[in-house]
């Protein structure tokens, strides 16, 4: 790293304490990249953003700007205060979440959505059909519909929420979940696929009990891996999803991507998600205890000696190049990976730019994340629907997200978010806007919208 080299680059974000907007710097120390804000009555904040290779004058590409179709005025104070969307924001949707009930089974110390704290009564089903409603007239179909909460298993009637969705337009509908009811039975897998379901997004930080009690607070490891078992075994594709914390899992990366290679082709992936400091964990972490996206990067080419390396992960196709990675991979019968990076899409599915917004968006996600369809007893084994199932039964993804709290947001990137949280008012809000909290746990808008 060559310290001797120092930039700087304007931009805005939000005290940590008071969420007021104010003037920052994205200043880049050598490899390294810090946000730099100060405000008047709280004083200097200075975050860790990148950390070391792959260089930052290296990594970024291309992107349409597909700005949403019917935006929402707000309130006229500005970004980040007129979600809805704004006109100020520069991407449409490609992924909406609801949030369809705030109860949880777990009470997690890293918890997006500080689930369990502040309960709130499940949203009806009416609720749920305008929010579905309104995602379709602001964004349009061709984007992925994520259920959340909470815990979206609480509810006995997710079955029909998903058979709803369905129904009202949404081809591809994707399930977070911690896997605990999952865990219980194949019926209830089953009934979910049957509903319409295509992909589960499994929480699954490690392949250890005590990475899961320092996390999640008990142990889960026999748990997750039966969610998966009786997934598989309904036709659901699966995806890992590990929230990465410093000194806790850092050291797992590479057994939970092994792991997954022995599950596939039934478990698709792996999205990891470096830990960000909002819900339940709102103080500041030191630069040390960052982890950010090419440390993520390093680690994984470390830890799998280098089966996956660092140069098969590209930056996103419709985010801020700071905000993800990608890589897609082809599984070779020798145990090896082939990397597919020219054909790789970013983590919505969306490719090259003509492709963004449209349903060749869902196609692809539809093919990459869902389970693969059993071939036709009468195609033959050197058929053309043969080979593409076998070829798409042994592609496998790799993502990562690196979500923003109140120390490190920076405007621009909230700018070209495509992942939106289809709120109770009717308001389409940014993922980390939407799960923002101050130092005192003060929500931008979780509970005000």
């Amino acid at each position: 790293m060559n310290d001797s080299i120092t930039t700087t680059q304007g931009t805005t974000s939000l005290c940590p304490h008071c969420l007021k907007r104010i003037p920052a710097i994205k200043l880049r120390e050598g490899d390294n990249l810090f946000l730099v804000k100060t405000c008047p009555e709280h004083g200097e904040f200075k975050t860790l953003v990148w950390r070391g290779e792959p260089a930052l004058e290296n990594w970024s590409r291309s992107k349409a700007v597909i700005r949403a179709a019917t935006p929402h005025n707000g309130e006229h104070r500005g970004c980040p205060f007129d979600c809805g969307i704004c006109p100020e924001h520069r991407q449409q949707s490609c992924t909406v979440l609801i949030e369809i009930t705030s109860r949880c089974n777990l009470s997690c110390p890293f918890c997006f959505a500080g689930s369990g704290t502040s309960i709130q009564p499940d949203p009806s089903l009416e609720n749920i059909a305008n929010r579905f409603q309104n995602a379709l007239k602001k964004s349009g179909p061709h984007n992925i519909m994520q259920l959340s909460g909470g815990e979206p298993t609480m509810r006995d009637d997710l079955a029909e929420i998903i058979a709803l969705g369905r129904e009202l337009g949404f081809p591809f509908i994707q399930l977070n979940t911690n896997g605990v009811r999952l865990a219980k039975g194949r019926e209830y897998a089953a009934e979910l696929k049957r509903a319409g379901l295509f992909s589960v997004f499994l929480q699954f930080d490690g392949t250890s009990d005590h990475v899961y009690r320092a996390i999640r607070g008990r142990n889960l490891l026999e748990e997750k891996l039966r969610a998966i078992d009786n997934c598989a075994a309904a036709g659901l594709g699966i995806v890992l999803v590990p929230t990465i914390v410093k000194d806790v899992n850092t050291d797992d990366i590479g057994a939970i991507l092994k792991l997954a290679l022995e599950l596939a082709p039934a478990v698709r992936g792996v999205h990891f998600q470096p830990a960000a400091y909002f819900g339940r964990h709102p103080a500041p972490p030191a630069a040390e205890e960052r982890f950010t996206l090419p440390d993520l990067m390093r680690a994984i080419e470390q830890q799998s000696s280098g089966l996956f390396r660092a140069e098969h992960f590209r930056p996103p196709g419709s985010e801020h190049p700071l905000c993800s990675f990608h890589g897609n991979f082809l599984r070779q019968t020798d145990g090896g990976l082939k990397p597919l990076s020219k054909q790789a899409a970013d983590c919505c599915g969306r490719n090259e730019p003509e492709n963004r917004g449209t349903g060749k968006a869902v196609s692809y996600v539809a093919r990459q994340w869902a389970a693969p369809e059993p071939v036709s007893c009468c195609a033959t084994k050197d058929s053309l629907d043969v080979f593409l199932e076998n070829h798409r039964s042994n592609t496998f993804a790799v993502s990562a997200m690196a979500f923003q709290d109140s120390w490190s947001l920076d405007l621009e990137r909230v700018q070209e978010c495509c992942i939106h949280v289809a709120a109770p008012d009717g308001r389409m809000v940014p993922f980390c806007l939407y799960n923002l909290t101050s130092s005192e746990g003060l929500p931008l808008y979780r509970n005000r919208a």
